[in-house]
């Protein structure tokens, strides 16, 4: 099966949250990119609501249900009770749990699993009894793998921030895409899927998946928002699900000369 795009919205939020403005419309954008081929959507409402705010969820979830409903809902965040309410309220596909700190600016590590394993267990739990299916926000570190499968959940998703964080430096980009292959590989060989997402770009993209094969799902915010300021968010989309293939000829252009 090829990778899904999850478009993360959380960007555009934010640039709406600079202004007591309805615009640019969180719900408009999540349109554009679904009719473009996003297989998804991805929200991460915080605490404070700086970007994705709470009245936004239930939005998105009716454009899904209304207008794509053979697509995803995946919503992000610390497992909080008002999170956990949202979500059950919300009945997103996927939730994807990640151990943020309310002051963090961004997801910037995975669970140590063996720590939180009698914290995530009966969570990962109540969330699979209402029919969502979880995911574990995992740094590239195989030996935790066994923590996490244990916790109950169907998948993890890898951190990329260090190899997104290597885009002039390929020698350690080559060694973070070990880490990060080397790590889905135990998770698949103990029966759970692998999403990945921080940092990922048009160019960045293919050769994780090219080491990654099965790799399930992204779920991309920054890049793609970034890159949509330059062609547009339907043609980003277009580019990033093109991305999602290990031959892109977006990240291999032809040489010239």
């Amino acid at each position: 099966m090829p990778t899904k795009l999850s478009v993360n919205l959380n960007a555009i939020a934010q640039l709406r949250n600079r202004r007591d403005l309805p615009w640019p419309s969180v719900v408009g954008m999540g349109r554009i990119a679904l009719k473009a081929g996003a297989q998804g959507l991805t929200v991460h409402p915080r605490p404070d609501q700086r970007h994705i705010r709470f009245s936004d969820v239930p939005d998105l979830r009716a454009l899904i249900d209304d207008e794509f409903p053979d697509r995803e809902f995946n919503i992000e965040g610390y497992p909080t009770d008002d999170f956990l309410a949202l979500c059950e309220d919300a009945q997103p596909e996927q939730v994807t749990l990640v151990p943020d700190d309310p002051t963090q600016a961004t997801s910037d590590h995975g669970w140590d699993f063996h720590a939180n394993h009698n914290l995530l267990s009966p969570i990962v739990a109540r969330l699979k009894s209402g029919g969502m299916r979880v995911s574990l926000f995992a740094d590239p570190d195989a030996e935790q793998i066994g923590w996490a499968r244990d916790t109950g959940a169907d998948r993890i998703e890898l951190y990329t921030g260090p190899y997104g964080a290597c885009y002039e430096r390929p020698t350690e980009a080559a060694l973070e895409i070990e880490r990060l292959g080397a790590t889905a590989d135990r998770a698949h060989e103990m029966g759970l899927s692998v999403n990945a997402g921080h940092d990922l770009t048009v160019t960045n993209l293919p050769p994780l998946v090219a080491r990654i094969p099965d790799l399930a799902e992204v779920s991309i915010g920054h890049g793609l928002t970034a890159d949509a300021l330059e062609f547009g968010m339907e043609r980003s989309v277009k580019r990033f699900r093109a991305a999602c293939s290990p031959d892109s000829p977006i990240a291999n252009p032809p040489r010239r000369g």
